[in-house]
């Protein structure tokens, strides 16, 4: 077995299947373990996605979030042990892979705007069959 092999054996083992399909623009929460001393504790992040990178093992997430006047922004191992659960709380309607200009915008500019519902596709109308004569 050569070691491309054997470090991707590995990875496969490591890997979370339970975790809910999100893209970004999609508003989440993440519940992270925080072990202080003895004690451990989760503490839950909700912010927007503003990007997506990697795969597999070192996919990572990052998250922005106002909160108090001030732009937080963090990033997250998404298969990592730390992570506890990550729900989806609302999928946005983006047609960026990347949104980093959120972070120095303010007020509507900072907005994503909501998608509502499943993906509309589109279907035939009813199917007219002439009769032969």
């Amino acid at each position: 077995m050569k070691q491309c092999q054997l470090i991707q054996a590995i990875e496969k083992d490591q890997l979370k299947s339970k975790i809910p399909h999100f893209k970004v623009g999609d508003t989440i929460s993440i519940h992270t373990r925080i072990i202080e001393g003895e004690k451990e504790r989760v503490q839950v992040f909700t912010g927007t996605v503003i990007a997506y990178k990697g795969s597999g093992l070192s996919t990572t997430i990052s998250l922005y979030r106002v909160s108090y006047g001030s732009g937080m922004e963090r990033v997250f191992l998404l298969h990592s042990p730390r992570i506890a659960k990550i729900e989806v709380l609302k999928s946005g309607k983006v047609r960026k892979s990347k949104l980093y200009y959120i972070r120095g915008a303010s007020g509507k500019a900072a907005k994503v705007k909501e998608q509502l519902g499943p993906k509309k596709t589109a279907t035939p109308g009813p199917k007219v069959v002439e009769e032969q004569k």
